[in-house]
């Protein structure tokens, strides 16, 4: 594959040209492309340039890791950033948002008169009837399903999932302990169980019955969607887009699913799926309810904000915000922890900066805007004196000890700036290259550090996309940064030498820092 070098500090030597690479990197989200969204400056929309700067600051100051943001007024894209290596030409798992998306093929499908919500959900899989039919499964309806209103307890995700065969039976057979409609319970399988639905009803996965509907009217190309053992695609999750093509599903909703002048998508639906359907926490304190997002009621696989809001949300910060108060949709995607944390930033900050009226021009603003958002970038490797013990790491192969993830040996070798790490393991070698003082694209087979990834989740056979950065901790220490670039995840890789022997620390961005996996190896004869 062709790599791609993107530096935050530039060696003198390669000046001239890794700079016109960055200047194309921190200008490509400044240049629309083909289908984009128009393009608008923040005061002309009523919100200060001071204001997202703000926003900016204290995003910078949070314990949250943001990868992008795109911020929509009146219809226009008025500000946006990469935080680099991400960049807008490269897409994001959703997770959840994924849910929204579904959510938007059944209201295509009930428009076309293939679908009612009322109707039973047993009745569409006669093949996959349990042997005995409870009573409250044959009352569960497709509404049911998008309000996450099933009636099961326990949520049975994670055992379904590890499944590799037929989900629809295995999640059929799973029992139903409340009425359906009574209790809410968030349930990715029920969203599933919609696009099982929908590839029954239209003879057509989700993600090509809305290439016509939705994908291609909004100008939205390059998706892509997880599929489960029998090639369904996933539903609640595994749908991959770049941030605006985000952006123009929260406008399309904003707008009544009204697009260039054309109602694609009806109005009267549009209001069905994003006003609230059930009580999260029908006996949670007022004062709690006021506090929190997540207890504002769940629409048709939408959830209601507080300030009169909805959005499409995805686990680990993934977010379409859409505000129509203030006709304005925030988007983000990030890896974060604290949900509702990164969801105050939006209410501290970015919700008070929307005027009623065009603000007075400000050049200076605009520019320092602008100046913040070019270098929008997450934290390289650190880089220090190359030591001597390069030259003896270089091209040595290390045997590694048994170990629970079993990892069998690992290689590294250097060539100029670049570092090449080889991981062998039960199925395989896989191979991961780095940059030195910036960011060097490569893709490899490993697998993406993800909890919520079953080991048998149909993710394709082509490469994760990768960015990975490398640098000497100290004279016998290397670290290396592999960001999986299409995810929100990373993988931190330090290798430690002593003699001729080394510790492999691997710890993913997912896990706290004291569940780092350790392997020590020797050198390979």
């Amino acid at each position: 594959m062709m790599t791609r070098y993107f530096h935050q500090r530039i060696p003198c030597r390669f000046g001239v040209f890794l700079l016109s690479l960055v200047f194309a990197a921190t200008t490509f989200s400044q240049v629309p492309q083909p289908g984009a969204l128009p393009r608008g400056t923040p005061e002309e929309e009523g919100v200060a340039s001071g204001d997202i700067v703000k926003f900016l600051d204290a995003a910078a100051g949070s314990p949250y890791e943001f990868h992008s943001l795109m911020i929509l007024r009146h219809g226009k894209v008025i500000s946006e950033g990469w935080w680099a290596p991400y960049r807008a030409d490269l897409r994001h798992w959703m997770y959840s948002v994924s849910k929204s998306f579904t959510s938007t093929a059944v209201g295509f499908a009930v428009t076309e008169n293939r679908l009612t919500l009322d109707r039973n959900v047993i009745s569409f899989f006669p093949m996959d009837r349990p042997d005995s039919l409870s009573p409250y499964l044959s009352q569960l309806t497709v509404r049911n399903l998008l309000c996450m209103a099933v009636g099961m307890d326990p949520e049975p995700s994670a055992s379904i999932r590890a499944i590799d065969g037929n989900w629809v039976r295995a999640i059929l057979s799973v029992p139903i302990v409340n009425r359906p409609g009574t209790k809410f319970l968030y349930n990715s399988l029920a969203t599933y169980l919609l696009s099982a639905i929908l590839q029954n009803v239209t003879g057509e996965r989700v993600i090509d019955y809305l290439t016509p509907r939705l994908f291609a009217p909004l100008g939205i190309t390059g998706m892509a969607w997880d599929v489960d053992p029998r090639g369904i695609n996933t539903g609640g999750w595994g749908l991959r887009v770049k941030t605006e093509d985000m952006a123009k599903l929260g406008q399309l909703y904003l707008q009544k699913g009204a697009w260039n002048g054309k109602q694609i998508l009806p109005a009267s639906w549009v209001e069905e799926a994003t006003t609230a359907k059930i009580d999260q926490a029908p006996g949670a304190p007022q004062s709690k309810k006021d506090s929190s997002d997540w207890m504002q009621g769940y629409c048709y696989q939408f959830w209601r904000c507080r300030h009169n809001a909805f959005r499409a949300d995805g686990a680990y910060g993934q977010y379409i915000v859409v505000m129509p108060a203030e006709d304005a949709v925030v988007v983000i995607t990030a890896e974060s922890f604290d949900l509702q944390g990164e969801l105050n930033l939006v209410w501290n900050y970015l919700l008070p900066a929307f005027r009623s009226g065009p603000l007075p021009a400000d050049t200076s603003g605009d520019g320092i805007l602008r100046r913040r958002l070019s270098a929008l970038a997450l934290p390289l490797a650190k880089t220090g004196v190359l030591p001597a013990i390069r030259a003896n790491a270089g091209g040595l192969s290390f045997s590694l000890d048994t170990n629970s993830a079993h990892l069998r040996a690992i290689s590294l070798s250097f060539h100029g700036d670049t570092c090449r790490l080889a991981i062998g393991g039960e199925t395989g070698i896989d191979s991961c290259i780095f940059g030195r003082g910036g960011w060097l694209e490569g893709s490899t087979r490993r697998r993406v550090p993800s909890p919520l990834l079953s080991r048998v989740d149909k993710v394709g056979d082509q490469k994760n996309l990768t960015m990975g950065s490398w640098g000497w901790k100290d004279e016998r220490t290397v670290e290396l940064i592999l960001r999986y670039i299409e995810s929100p995840h990373s993988e931190t890789i330090t290798c430690r030498f002593d003699g001729p022997n080394v510790t492999v620390s691997i710890h993913a961005s997912t896990q706290p820092a004291d569940r780092s996996l350790k392997v020590t190896g020797a050198a390979k004869d």
